[in-house]
C-alpha cells in the first residue's frame, strides 16, 4: 500500500502535487505580508504611544519580528520533517499561521489596553514567524521531490510565485475594502477586515493539502529504514554537511532575500512612506506590477532547468547591486515630480551642531527628541524630505536651522519646555515649515495627477523581474544541495536566515538608514552591499548542482 501510495502520490498527478503545495503557499505568504502592507495602520493602533518615527520603525520591527525567529520555525520544523513527513509538518505550520493571523484581527488597540497591545502583535507574529520558518521548506522539498528529472526548476518556480500571489492577495483584499467601506472606516476599523478574512483562507487551504499524501522519496526512505535519526546533528554537527549550509546562505539566499524584498516591499514602503503616493493607487500600481512580473518565476526556473541555477541568480543579484540607486530616482520622478524638482531646485539642508542630534528612534516612548536640531529633522523625514546635514557649530545665540534652497527655516529648543508647549510650539513650527516647503515646490502628497502611472509600474515590473532572477530557480538549488534524509532541516536553515534576518530586516535597516542621515536613497546601500557579496562568493565558491541526484 505504501508503494502504490508513493506512485500516486496526490490522487492524480504532478499537477495535483504543484496545485497542492502552492495554494497553502499563497494562503500562508498572504497572512504573512497583509501585516506588512499595513504596516502604517499598524503604527496608528498599536504604537501610538511615541512618537511618529519611532512608532514607525518599531512597527517595522514588529514586522520584522516575524522574520526573526524563522531560522528557529526552520530548525524545529525542518527537524520534525525530516523525522515526522514532508506533508504532516506543512500541516501544522498552516494552521499556526491562519489562527495567529485571525487573532491579530481581534487584538485591542493600544488606546484600549496600553502597552499589551503591541506585546500581544508582537506575540503573534512570532507564531507566524515560527509557523513560516517550517512552510518553505517542506513545500519546496515536497514539489521538488515529486518532479521528474531536468524539470526540478520548473517544478519547484510554481512555488516560488506563492509568495509574489501571496503579497498580490493582500494587496488586492486591502484595496477592495478600502475602496468599498472609505479610508476614515478603514484606518479606524476597516483594516481588521482582512486578517478575520484569512480564517475562509485557512479552511479551504487546508482541504486542499489534506488530501495530498507522502512525498515519494520520503516514504521510500521510510520504507528501506534510512530516515535520519538526528537530522539537527547530521546537518550542523558535520563539517561536510555544514559548510554546504554556510555556502547555501553566503553564496545564494543572502543576495536572493535582500533582492526579494527590495523589489517586492522596500519599493511599496518608498512608493507610500517616502514619495507620498496615494495609499490605495499605491497598492493598484505594485499589483499591476507583480501580476506582469510573476509569469517570470517560471521562465527563469525553467531557463535554470537549461543552463543551471547559478548563473541565473548571480546574475539577478549583480543587475540589482549595479542599477538599485539610478531605478530608485527614475521611481521618485515618475511618481512624485514635483518631489523630484523640488530637490533639484531647493535642496534642504540642516546646520546644526551635531551633538545636538540625535537618531530618533526610542522604542520605549520615552524620549521626547526636543533639540532644535531633532525638531528639524524629525519634521523633514515624516514630510519625506531628502536632506543634508550641515555639521556647522552655531552661535550661542543662534539656534539650529534649516535652509531650503536660499530660505532660512530657523528651528526652536524645546527641551526647556513642559511637554503640552512643546507640543503646541511643534505643531505651529510644523505648519510654518510646511508652507515654506510647499512655496519652494515640495508638495505635501504626491499629486495623483502628475503619477506617471505607466513608467511608475515599469520601474516597478523591473524590480519584480530581478526578484524572479534570483526567487525563481532557488528552492531547486537548495534542494540539490543537500541529501534526502536531511534535506528539509538543512535546506530551511539557510533560506530563513537568509530571508528572515537579511531580507526580513531591510525595510527596517533601510528606512532607518534614511531617517539617520537624511538622503532618501540611503538604505539601498543594504541590499547593494549584500547583493554583491552574494555574486562574489556564489562565483568563486559554489558548485552547480542542476540534475543532482536527489534520492540519494
Amino acid at each position: 500500500m505504501a508503494a502504490a501510495e508513493a506512485e500516486t502520490p496526490a490522487r492524480g498527478s504532478n499537477v495535483t502535487v504543484v496545485a497542492g503545495a502552492s495554494v497553502g503557499t499563497v494562503f500562508e505568504w498572504y497572512d504573512f505580508y497583509l501585516y506588512g502592507s499595513l504596516a502604517g495602520f499598524i503604527t496608528q493602533h498599536f504604537f501610538s504611544g511615541v512618537n511618529e518615527t519611532t512608532g514607525y520603525i518599531f512597527a517595522l520591527l514588529a514586522f520584522a519580528a516575524g522574520f526573526a525567529v524563522r531560522p528557529f520555525g526552520a530548525i524545529v520544523f525542518g527537524r520534525l520533517g525530516d523525522l515526522w513527513g514532508r506533508k504532516n509538518t506543512f500541516l501544522v505550520t498552516m494552521l499556526l499561521m491562519g489562527l495567529s493571523t485571525f487573532v491579530v484581527g481581534l487584538l485591542p488597540s493600544y488606546a484600549t489596553i496600553g502597552v499589551a497591545a503591541p506585546i500581544l502583535l508582537i506575540v503573534m507574529r512570532l507564531i507566524q514567524g515560527l509557523a513560516l520558518g517550517g512552510e518553505y521548506g517542506g513545500a519546496a522539498t515536497y514539489v521538488a521531490e515529486h518532479a521528474p528529472p531536468g524539470k526540478r526548476g520548473l517544478y519547484t518556480s510554481w512555488i516560488q510565485t506563492t509568495a509574489t500571489f501571496g503579497l498580490f492577495l493582500s494587496l488586492v483584499v486591502i484595496l477592495l475594502v478600502r475602496t468599498n467601506i472609505g479610508e476614515d472606516a478603514f484606518k479606524a476599523w476597516g483594516w481588521r477586515i482582512p486578517f478575520l478574512v484569512s480564517i475562509l483562507l485557512l479552511g479551504v487551504s487546508l482541504w486542499i493539502r489534506l488530501r495530498l499524501n507522502e512525498s515519494p522519496v520520503f516514504q521510500k526512505m521510510i520504507d528501506e529504514g534510512t530516515t535520519s535519526k538526528k537530522p539537527l546533528t547530521e546537518s550542523f554537527g558535520q563539517w561536510s554537511n555544514l559548510k554546504l549550509v554556510i555556502l547555501a546562505l553566503a553564496g545564494l539566499t543572502a543576495g536572493q532575500a535582500v533582492v526579494w524584498y527590495t523589489g517586492q516591499f522596500y519599493a511599496l514602503f518608498f512608493l507610500e512612506k517616502t514619495l507620498k503616493v496615494d495609499g490605495p493607487l499605491t497598492n493598484t500600481l505594485v499589483a499591476v506590477a507583480l501580476v506582469l512580473g510573476t509569469p517570470f518565476f517560471v521562465i527563469f526556473g525553467w531557463l535554470s532547468d537549461k543552463i543551471g541555477r547559478k548563473p541565473v541568480i548571480l546574475a539577478g543579484c549583480v543587475l540589482a547591486a549595479l542599477t538599485y540607486f539610478p531605478v530608485f530616482k527614475a521611481l521618485t520622478t515618475a511618481a512624485n515630480p514635483q518631489l523630484a524638482q523640488a530637490t533639484a531646485s531647493a535642496p534642504v539642508v540642516v546646520a546644526a551642531d551635531p551633538a545636538t542630534c540625535h537618531f530618533q528612534f526610542d522604542p520605549v516612548g520615552k524620549q521626547a527628541f526636543t533639540t532644535a536640531c531633532d525638531v528639524a529633522k524629525g519634521a523633514l523625514a515624516n514630510a519625506g524630505v531628502s536632506y543634508v546635514n550641515k555639521p556647522t557649530p552655531y552661535a550661542a545665540a543662534e539656534t539650529a536651522y534649516i535652509m531650503i534652497g536660499e530660505k532660512k527655516v530657523a528651528s526652536f529648543e524645546g527641551a526647556a519646555m513642559p511637554a503640552a508647549e512643546f507640543k503646541a510650539a511643534k505643531e505651529v513650527w510644523t505648519k510654518g515649515l510646511a508652507a515654506e516647503l510647499k512655496t519652494a515646490g515640495y508638495p505635501a502628497k504626491a499629486d495623483p495627477a502628475l503619477v506617471n502611472k505607466p513608467m511608475v509600474v515599469f520601474l516597478l515590473w523591473l524590480l519584480v523581474i530581478y526578484v524572479t532572477m534570483v526567487y525563481g530557480p532557488i528552492a531547486a538549488a537548495l534542494v540539490e544541495m543537500f541529501p534526502a534524509r536531511i534535506r528539509y532541516t538543512s535546506m530551511s536553515l539557510p533560506y530563513h536566515l537568509g530571508n528572515g534576518w537579511l531580507g526580513g530586516f531591510l525595510p527596517t535597516t533601510a528606512f532607518a538608514m534614511v531617517a539617520a542621515t537624511g538622503n532618501i536613497y540611503y538604505g539601498l546601500w543594504y541590499p547593494i552591499v549584500v547583493a554583491a557579496f552574494t555574486a562574489i562568493v556564489g562565483f568563486f565558491f559554489l558548485k552547480e548542482m542542476k540534475g543532482a541526484d536527489i534520492e540519494a
